[in-house]
């Protein structure tokens, strides 16, 4: 079982478990994009013997999500950005709609927040406490929908609050980004976390997105070097591989069709969440997450036990898309589940 802020991808642990190597491992539990860009750095003749500079990397980054550079701060990873943003504003209330990425939970109970959250499948219209930190991930965590947030912002605005959105799977999906609102609303942060869709957990880098004059407060408070040289260029080369985000999204799209109809098959299935992101939350029925979690072991598959997640319990699970092949092991895994 997992503790309260335990995630997908402990492939690791699992292979060891089963006494494997992690190669033999299919993780259906892991969001990291299964598409890998093309790399074209040569590590081996790196000098190192520098402090990094990241005016490159800014640049790209910029480029990409069309904003300033000086809208922009890097950080050591998606969880990085999110710790930094909530010491950094020292606010005394949080709210956060939830189910939701369990790292936000954690900052709040370590920075002292006062933490609301609200059920973002029954009360999302639920009005929230003026000066609150909002935080709303969207695509959302772990069901994957998209969310037309528009109003939302407008009516958070109204109550003085400051609001966090995290974007860290919209590039999966053709929504427009709220980065286009930064200049409207004065206390509008979004994430990026750039590991996801590019494939690299193990590369950390995270982007926070804000007015110039928020970014230009955070820098004050944040060291020179945070990025190692590798990080930097390993995501550099990546957003330079210019065909990657429109063959990615499209096999994407194409693999999330098929698992779709996989899961469909199975009436230990109670409902598949509608998803725009590259999972999907399944709710199960006559069955816990537990029992298919240990039936699959014997495939060496891995999917997400989300019971410890916000206003889900035992009967959730969350299934990535991958490749075709680790769909039709799933499948062989599913067919025998209960024979």
């Amino acid at each position: 079982m997992l503790d309260d802020f335990s995630h997908g991808g402990q492939i690791e642990q699992f292979a060891k478990e089963l006494s494997c190597s992690t190669d033999e491992i299919i993780d259906l539990s892991s969001n990291i994009n299964f598409i890998k860009p093309t790399i074209d750095v040569d590590f081996n003749n790196i000098d190192i013997s520098s402090y990094p500079t990241y005016d490159n990397l800014y640049l790209k980054i910029a480029n990409k999500y069309q904003v300033q550079k000086d809208n922009i701060e890097l950080f050591n990873g998606g969880s990085s950005a999110i710790f930094a943003l909530f010491a950094h504003l020292n606010l005394s209330h949080c709210t956060i709609y939830s189910p939701a990425y369990l790292e936000y939970k954690r900052a709040s109970k370590i920075y002292g927040y006062e933490l609301d959250t609200i059920n973002r499948f029954t009360q999302i219209t639920r009005a929230v406490k003026p000066n609150s930190l909002v935080v709303f991930v969207n695509p959302s965590t772990p069901d994957g929908k998209y969310y037309d947030i528009e109003e939302f912002l407008e009516a958070w605005d109204r109550l003085n609050c400051t609001i966090l959105i995290d974007e860290s799977f919209l590039d999966f999906t053709n929504f427009k980004s709220a980065t286009r609102f930064i200049n409207r609303y004065k206390k509008l942060y979004i994430l990026k976390s750039m590991t996801k869709f590019y494939s690299c957990a193990s590369v950390r880098c995270g982007t926070l997105i804000s007015s110039i004059s928020n970014i230009k407060n955070i820098k004050q408070n944040e060291p020179m070097w945070k990025l190692s040289l590798f990080d930097s260029l390993y995501l550099q080369s990546a957003l330079d591989d210019k065909i990657f985000a429109k063959t990615a999204k499209a096999i994407n799209i194409k693999n999330h069709i098929l698992l779709k109809q996989l899961l469909e098959k199975y009436n230990f299935i109670e409902e598949i969440y509608p998803s725009d992101a590259n999972f999907f939350l399944v709710k199960l029925q006559n069955t816990t997450s537990l029992q298919i979690i240990n039936h699959l072991k014997r495939y060496k598959i891995m999917v997400r036990d989300c019971y410890n997640f916000d206003y889900l319990d035992d009967s959730f699970i969350r299934v990535a898309v991958k490749n075709e092949t680790s769909i039709k092991e799933l499948e062989k895994g599913l067919d025998s589940f209960g024979i």
